[in-house]
């Protein structure tokens, strides 16, 4: 063993020796060394010991990026200080080794929701749990939770960049996970220290006009399997839009005219039962019933997705529907451009047009499936009606009034 700096010069100078390993030891910090390899790897290494106990030796890193003299030295003075306070470097890595094979992000999502969201959000866990479970865990379940860095927040939040107030709600979800998973000891520090969160976004308020309505239902026929179906059953049963896409055939009941949304999938977790108008049954009986399987699937066997590119699609057909419209009528003034809409602003028209057609606000919240205003706290304990009657006067009158617009 030789003594002297370590530095560039000593990579050069030292030679590799047959049979066995050369070290040179740092005369500026102690237990800082050089080993050379008798096939003339250079390497980085840190020799310490724990409170007066063994020594041990850690390599540091082979020499090259982003090993070099400097960078190794800096290290090695982090490890120092580690070993100072107590704490054995080697086994602070073994430990992130076996946090990294343990911690499965779709186990420890689970136990989020058990021993954190349950607890602590007792109205609102089923909607989280389901948020992990449909954008999350697909994306990085097999994955550890200390594997995950700030880059794939930055992708996650990019994918949601058109929907500003599903991209906040996200955020706040995984947030709050990951400070769980700090306070927890599970991880060091969050993949979201110092990462921005998105801007309250204001509420909408955009309903669709009349017009809107029917070049939508017209262009739904022009843009064909499967989003004309499915934007048709969005407008006609005011159901949210994942329980729309995720309507399975063993849910349906033809004969009494019905559509059980089960408590697993239902937003408040509730089942919740749609009943279902002509127009309804006119567009089920077209896909061709069946005992089961999803309704609304390119695949076989996952639900339809890809909202962006048909909402786009939908869009162009609305436009042309609308030009030709207009000429029809004898309009030839420059026809203004469609404002913006999403797909969840059908479920704010249809709502808004029950209660143009004079049903109660409660009847509405109970087509819509909502728990809150007439149906939250502890009027909605005591008050159980399901108003599957009111429910269906209610769809049907809206039927009615679809097909006056459509076919008048």
């Amino acid at each position: 063993m030789a003594n002297q700096a370590i530095t560039l010069r000593t990579l050069v100078t030292i030679q590799p020796c047959p049979g066995r390993d050369v070290y040179t030891w740092d005369t500026s910090l102690r237990g800082f060394g050089l080993r050379m390899t008798h096939k003339g790897v250079r390497s980085y290494v840190l020799q310490y010991r724990v409170n007066g106990g063994p020594a041990r030796r850690k390599t540091i890193g082979v020499h090259g990026s982003p090993w070099t003299t400097q960078t190794a030295r800096k290290e090695a003075e982090r490890l120092l200080t580690m070993v100072r306070q107590g704490i054995d470097p080697v086994e602070e890595q073994r430990e992130l080794r076996r946090k990294e094979r343990t911690l499965n992000f779709s186990s420890y999502c689970d136990q989020f929701v058990e021993l954190y969201l349950q607890p602590n959000w007792p109205d609102t866990w089923p909607e989280a749990m389901r948020t992990l479970e449909n954008v999350v865990k697909p994306r990085w379940g097999k994955r550890s939770l200390m594997s995950l860095k700030r880059a794939d927040m930055v992708k996650l939040m990019d994918d949601y960049a058109d929907r500003l107030g599903r991209k906040k709600y996200v955020h706040s979800l995984l947030r709050k996970l990951f400070n769980w998973a700090v306070d927890r000891e599970n991880i060091p520090v969050s993949p979201l220290t110092g990462m921005k969160a998105p801007k309250p976004t204001a509420s909408r308020r955009r309903v669709l006009g009349q017009e809107e309505l029917i070049c939508l239902w017209l262009a739904c026929e022009r843009v064909g399997w499967p989003w004309g179906p499915y934007v048709r059953l969005l407008i006609l049963t005011m159901q949210r839009r994942q329980e729309v896409a995720e309507m399975d055939w063993s849910e349906i009941d033809l004969d009494a005219t019905i559509w059980t949304v089960p408590a697993e999938r239902a937003k408040n977790y509730e089942a919740h039962i749609v009943p279902l108008t002509g127009l309804v049954i006119d567009q089920l009986t077209a896909l061709g019933p069946k005992e089961r399987g999803l309704v609304l699937t390119t695949t076989g066997k996952t639900p339809v997705s890809g909202f962006s590119k048909a909402k786009q699609a939908l869009d162009e057909k609305m436009a042309e529907i609308m030009h030709e419209r207009r000429l029809g009528s004898g309009d030839t003034t420059e026809m203004p451009a469609i404002a913006d809409w999403r797909l969840h602003d059908l479920r704010r028209t249809c709502a808004t047009n029950l209660q143009a057609l004079g049903n109660p606000i409660e009847v509405t919240e109970a087509v819509l499936n909502h728990i809150s205003g007439t149906r939250a706290g502890v009027a909605g304990i005591y008050n159980r009606h399901r108003y599957g009657k009111e429910k269906r006067a209610a769809l049907e009158a809206w039927d009615r009034r679809l097909r006056e617009m459509l076919y008048r």
